[in-house]
């Protein structure tokens, strides 16, 4: 294999790194694992070759925009948990396009809410009345606990959370805002600055108004697993570092990108109730945790026995399309009533009409309790892959929102990074594509479509294991 230099950044985007040499003694004839069988026949491509759109892509797309791997793989089809290349070459998707794909690619289901839709009516804005966005803010309310009846469209996650902060502040009249260390809201400008990895945050000013604290990490954190010492650390920044009111407090309640860390049982319950004492809003990002990916509830902030005011989602929302909500309470909904606020595509009769068939497909195909049991398989399998290879630090995560740290020294925990794109790689070309993640890119994130099943989790297990092998 070439043998790049730089190093790589948290996501596993382009940068390249440098690879390790082989173990001596190794196996260079072990038969590599076979992906499961699957009913599909691609359709033959007939668009310009890889190295034509690779060139295009250099000349005409921003540089900011990295691609996943050293050899990248073109992708030009589709179907459930399985993607397929300009040769018909199938693999098996591990990642979901970054935890977006819910119900599978191409799933038939929204495929024809789509289509219906836009054979009537692709755009209007909510300047009108139509039936599609109406309903779809009802199903998505009908999904949330407590008071959280109130909906706002968007596109994105970034714009989600942007509007969430915007309501905090609006809301309670205060400024400041608590994020965590590690963690990642989106990149408008003003999310960036909620925003705990240096890898995303522009040399620019942001930042104005976000605290960060101390992130509840039970592997890498000081204080483990022990909740109640790390929401000390907001006790002691309310009281330090704020005027002792703040507008909220924002978290993710897996962290996704930071690289599938669950926080220590217990902070939330702590953090919101000082929170809220101090005149602030808690705010749950469930941009990647939602819609049953964790396999025990619909939303992750159940997981921690806490009802947020304000809930943000996106990604799984759309199985792909553009779109993203805010959810809140009518109280707080009403705080931007006194100026308008609109959003031209939010909410449009396409999107609308295919997230009410991704929440149809959800429930219909169980796929929350689905993702509960593959996902405990899959745990257990990589748990015991741990038992193999020193260099798995540690196994994480709940349903199919999972993550493995690769460190070089299980004692010093020694980030794995250059051995995490190595492995990463050569997954690849046995047919899994994988995501990575973490502040040092040692973190494989597997957040696979919902369908993804037993076999598919065997398979994966068993490339990971070969590719380590390879180290």
């Amino acid at each position: 294999a070439d043998r790049p230099a730089a190093a790589a950044p948290p996501l596993g985007l382009s940068r390249d790194v440098a690879w390790p040499a082989p173990r001596r003694g190794m196996a260079a004839t072990a038969a590599a694992p076979s992906l499961p069988p699957f009913g599909h026949t691609p359709a033959k491509y007939s668009g310009p070759s890889k190295e034509e759109v690779l060139a295009l892509r250099k000349q005409y797309l921003s540089p900011c925009l990295l691609h996943h791997f050293q050899k990248p793989v073109m992708i030009v089809e589709g179907k459930m948990q399985y993607l397929f290349d300009e040769s018909g070459r199938r693999y098996l998707d591990a990642f979901a396009g970054i935890v977006t794909v819910s119900v599978g690619h191409c799933h038939p289901e929204v495929v024809k809410a789509v289509n219906d839709q836009s054979q009537l009516l692709q755009h209007t804005t909510t300047i009108y009345l139509n039936n599609q966005v109406s309903e779809f803010a009802k199903e998505l309310a009908d999904k949330m606990p407590g008071n959280l009846k109130n909906v706002y469209f968007v596109n994105s996650g970034s714009e989600a959370n942007d509007m969430a902060m915007l309501l905090a502040r609006a809301h309670t009249g205060n400024w400041d805002l608590v994020a965590l260390r590690n963690a990642y809201h989106g990149m408008s400008a003003l999310t960036m600055g909620a925003c705990g990895h240096a890898t995303w945050k522009q040399p620019v000013p942001h930042n104005f108004g976000v605290l960060h604290a101390m992130n509840p990490d039970p592997y890498r954190g000081p204080f483990g697993a022990d909740g109640a010492k790390y929401a000390a650390d907001v006790a002691d920044m309310l009281a330090s570092a704020t005027s002792g009111r703040v507008a909220g407090f924002m978290s993710e309640t897996i962290q996704g990108v930071g690289g599938s860390v669950s926080l220590a049982p217990g902070y939330l319950p702590a953090v919101y109730k000082m929170v809220r004492e101090a005149g602030g809003v808690t705010i749950a990002d469930e941009v990647q945790t939602g819609f049953g990916r964790t396999g025990t509830n619909y939303w992750g902030f159940q997981n921690h026995g806490v009802i947020p005011d304000i809930v943000t989602m996106a990604k799984g929302i759309g199985n792909g399309l553009p779109l993203g909500a805010v959810v809140t309470t009518p109280e707080i909904a009403a705080s931007l009533s006194s100026r308008l606020h609109f959003n031209t595509f939010g909410g449009n009769p396409v999107c609308s009409a295919g997230g009410r068939a991704v929440l149809r497909v959800i429930d219909n195909e169980k796929r929350m309790e689905h993702s509960k049991k593959v996902g405990d398989h899959l745990l257990t399998r990589l748990r015991a892959l741990s038992e193999k290879h020193s260099i798995i630090g540690d196994v994480r995560g709940q349903g199919l929102m999972l993550g493995v740290e690769l460190v070089r020294d299980r004692t010093t925990k020694v980030p794995a990074k250059a051995e995490t794109a190595a492995v990463m790689e050569a997954m690849k070309d046995m047919g899994v594509l994988i995501g990575k993640g973490g502040l040092h890119g040692n973190v494989f994130r597997i957040k696979p479509p919902m369908c993804f099943g037993k076999d598919d989790a065997d398979f994966l297990v068993d490339v990971m294991d070969a590719a380590m092998a390879k180290l």
